[in-house]
């Protein structure tokens, strides 16, 4: 059973969607619609539009939509039933206990409940006697008791089903214990503990939930799985959706948040009272991570490994961080070390001078492009200076990039005249080849509306014409009581149109208010995003009732055409009767 539509609409009016949204897009506005660069997919033309007269948002390049619960699910990495709960909390409007919960907000209430008693167990573990061996190794490595239990660190027990008795004993199955991925199946069909004989590191979201675990094999033990076996994807964990720590930096990082490669890392940093460290998990960074941080920091500072791999990641970084509004910069840590065994050598103060010493993205760069090039020979000089001007016309700021104009001269004693000019050549190159994308784009869009309606390839005109329809009742729902009669839902002929055909039939006919919420919890997001770009779409804003009777006419006549094909016993003669009987009736009512 569906959320009550008052008291979706009472947290709509609470917390509209442009000031939901504002939170994490910069928004400005065009007429009466506001527009920014979309969170959920990289562009450097805004093409994310938000609609505060009817609560709705759409992006014209990935195609997503929906209204201010789809937005916050998909930012949140939320479903929307959690979604609604936690705007209801924001807005301080208690829900009803019964009714809405769906079974895959059961599930994900019982995956937390198995990953925070998982948490509890290999805790308790590591403290006990048998983890004694694990708790050597982690104040060896120079953590604290403090720190442990800050963290909430564990071991898991060398045994195959010693977490699968103990989670038994506490009420769970098997099944749920699988959906949570703390567990495994074997090709004979037996379950086994999916972490054994490792230090572990639970993973916990922002709102303070556990929902995932990182295990770490000794050193020197040749464990199955690799060094580190990590949560698979689950219906609460993604990991490219989420940072360890970030539970703890998000209270500490109004200014920066700092980026290192490892777990360790970061515990390392946090016990030196750097408390704004984080990490990837066990993957490269995601622009969904990007997101995350920009909700809470305005500047980043990646200090990864200063080897090649390090290197490399930094890059893939500075891709992603482009366009987020965060102010990069770079730390190296000296000697090719982390972060965790600078400090143990040099001691908290000498690595705060060092996080203080961090360099601009552009200063990085600039660096590293002379990595095994012989500046001081004239070949070697000419190439470093072309990388140099690459780099510099790859900067969006005018004044930036006349100041290391300006120092790379200066360096190495070249005409400022020539590098500026080579600046802008390449700056000219790049504005016509994203020129040449952006129409290309156009031309063929990422989503069109046959990959969310694949029928729409064999029946073009009856889609079209079911567009149409919708489009008008979702601009124009007084129309619905002159046309219902006319056209039930089983006269729609593609499925999807026909599942958003009825959803408008059934409300209308019940006398509710349309609104874009009532779909949020029938459809996909595609679907949805589908359903806001014929909303606001143009096709319905003139000749509205026109347009209407058009397309039911259309709609019927292909019904009809499909009707005859599929009637092998029928006369052609008498099919044509039918059809032009229907369209002489249909005339004459117009």
């Amino acid at each position: 059973m569906a959320i009550p539509s008052d008291i979706i609409n009472e947290i709509k009016y609470r917390y509209d969607i442009e000031t939901a949204i504002s939170a994490y897009v910069n928004l400005k506005r065009r007429g009466k619609n506001l527009v920014g660069l979309c969170p959920f997919h990289n562009e450097k033309t805004p093409s994310f539009t938000v609609y505060p007269e009817n609560g709705s948002f759409y992006c014209f390049g990935c195609g997503v939509g929906g209204d201010v619960f789809t937005f916050t699910g998909l930012i949140e990495n939320l479903d929307y039933i959690e979604s609604v709960k936690l705007l209801a909390e924001k807005t301080g409007i208690t829900l009803p206990q019964d009714g809405y919960d769906d079974s895959m907000q059961k599930l994900k209430s019982r995956i937390y409940d198995i990953n925070k008693e998982t948490a509890r167990f290999f805790h308790n573990y590591i403290m006990s006697a048998e983890g004694k061996w694990a708790l050597d190794y982690l104040l060896g490595r120079g953590l604290s008791l403090k720190t442990i239990k800050h963290f909430g660190l564990g071991a898991s027990p060398d045994s195959w089903d010693a977490l699968i008795k103990h989670l038994k004993e506490k009420g769970f199955s098997i099944s749920e214990m699988m959906s949570a991925n703390v567990i495994g199946k074997s090709q004979r069909g037996t379950y086994y503990d999916r972490f054994r004989h490792r230090v572990m590191f639970p993973i916990i979201n922002i709102r303070g939930n556990v929902i995932g675990f990182s295990g770490r094999a000794m050193p020197g033990e040749d464990k199955a799985g690799g060094k580190y076996v990590n949560t698979a994807d689950t219906p609460v964990y993604k990991k490219s959706e989420n940072l360890f720590a970030m539970n703890f930096a998000k209270n500490n990082c109004a200014e920066r948040i700092v980026l290192v490669e490892g777990n360790m890392d970061v515990i390392a940093l946090h016990q030196a009272g750097i408390t704004n460290a984080v990490a990837a998990l066990g993957t490269s960074f995601t622009a969904e991570q990007v997101n995350l941080i920009s909700r809470y920091t305005k500047e980043i500072v990646l200090m990864m490994d200063a080897d090649s791999a390090g290197q490399k990641a930094v890059r893939r970084a500075f891709e992603m961080l482009k366009n987020s509004g965060l102010s990069v910069k770079v730390v190296s840590v000296p000697d090719g070390k982390d972060p965790d065994e600078y400090i143990k050598k040099n001691g908290v103060e000498r690595f705060k001078y060092l996080l203080e010493g961090a360099v601009s993205d552009m200063d990085y760069k600039l660096l590293t492009a002379a990595t095994d090039i012989d500046t001081a020979s004239e070949a070697g000089r000419v190439e470093y200076l072309s990388s140099a001007a690459q780099i510099i016309a790859e900067c969006g700021d005018v004044i930036t990039r006349d100041v290391y104009i300006g120092k790379i001269c200066e360096k190495y004693g070249v005409s400022r005249t020539a590098i500026t000019a080579k600046v802008e050549e390449l700056r000219k190159a790049t504005a016509r080849r994203e020129r040449r994308k952006e129409i290309n784009d156009i031309l063929s869009p990422k989503i069109t509306k046959d990959d969310i309606n694949p029928e729409r390839r064999s029946a073009p005109r009856a889609a079209k014409a079911e567009e149409g329809v919708i489009a008008v009742l979702l601009q124009h729902p007084d129309y619905f009581e002159k046309i219902k009669d006319e056209l039930p839902p089983d006269k729609m002929i593609t499925s999807l149109n026909r599942r958003i055909y009825t959803i408008i039939y059934d409300i209308l006919s019940g006398g509710d208010n349309l609104d874009v919420s009532v779909f949020g919890q029938k459809l996909l997001p595609a679907e949805l995003g589908f359903v806001v770009a014929l909303q606001n779409g143009e096709r319905a804003q003139t000749n509205a009732f026109a347009v209407l009777k058009d397309c039911i006419k259309v709609i019927l006549e292909e019904g009809m055409i499909k009707a005859g094909a599929s009637q092998g016993e029928a006369s052609v003669e008498d099919w044509a009767k039918d059809l032009q009987s229907l369209i002489d009736k249909k005339q004459k009512g117009n």
